[in-house]
């Protein structure tokens, strides 16, 4: 069977938190988040490594809450960059320099740390049937299309999208190591230096279709002070 490994990026600055460190490395119920992140991968059976990308000033606190929280399957820290996008572009070339091509490689976002078992399973399973898999979540709302984007008084919509035809997109994202080096060549090639995700980046680069994988609403994003009161009150409501 394919070996599976977690990419996760943790080189933001998270600026809308409005915090004195990254995000990633705040505290929530005695562990950093990029803790929590690490933990739901190490857990995991079926993952045999984890390789976390940050900022070179953070790397020893990478490496020390690893040790701390008992992160046996780390495998090292990798330098992130200007972006997300290169900070994923550096990890996957860091990383086809020491697992095989046929690898399959889950990329998370650190500050996603309530990602599931399930959602875990599904990623591998759905990239080992299908060739990729892209966490996903059958959108609820309804959508405005934006005509004129401006301040909100200045924006102007004329029509909709309708959601049974959107998905909303989380992490992580999942696809065979050969694969991940051939897109980052080819962006190399086209100078493309940024793009939103890795998934962006596929269906830029054409390496579609996508296969959706099973998302799940706690698997949110901690963007904004409110996120980390949310993530806080559903630790506690797990550990009941």
């Amino acid at each position: 069977m394919n070996k599976s490994i977690a990419l996760i990026l943790a080189g933001g600055v998270g600026n809308r938190m409005n915090l004195t460190i990254p995000k990633q490395f705040f505290v929530v119920d005695g562990q950093s988040v990029l803790q929590h992140t690490m933990k739901a991968f190490q857990q995991h059976m079926l993952i045999s490594a984890i390789y976390v990308v940050s900022s070179p000033e953070w790397h020893q606190t990478v490496q020390k809450q690893a040790h701390e929280a008992g992160i046996t399957k780390f495998a090292g820290v990798i330098q992130s960059g200007e972006n997300s996008f290169q900070s994923a572009r550096n990890g996957i070339l860091a990383i086809a320099e020491e697992e095989d091509g046929n690898t399959v490689v889950l990329i998370h976002d650190a500050v996603r740390p309530l990602v599931s078992q399930d959602i875990i399973s599904s990623n591998i399973s759905v990239c080992l049937s299908r060739g990729n898999a892209i966490t996903a979540l059958q959108s609820q709302e309804s959508y405005m299309q934006v005509e004129n984007k401006g301040d909100n008084k200045d924006t102007e919509t004329y029509d909709y999208i309708l959601r049974e035809d959107l998905l909303r997109a989380q992490t992580p994202h999942t696809f065979h190591l050969k694969e991940l080096k051939q897109m980052v060549a080819e962006a190399d090639q086209k100078n493309i230096t940024y793009s939103q995700s890795i998934f962006t980046l596929a269906c830029e680069l054409g390496h579609v279709p996508l296969y959706p994988a099973k998302g799940e609403m706690i698997n949110f994003k901690l963007t904004l002070p409110s996120d980390i009161m949310l993530f806080q009150a559903i630790l506690n409501q797990l550990s009941e």
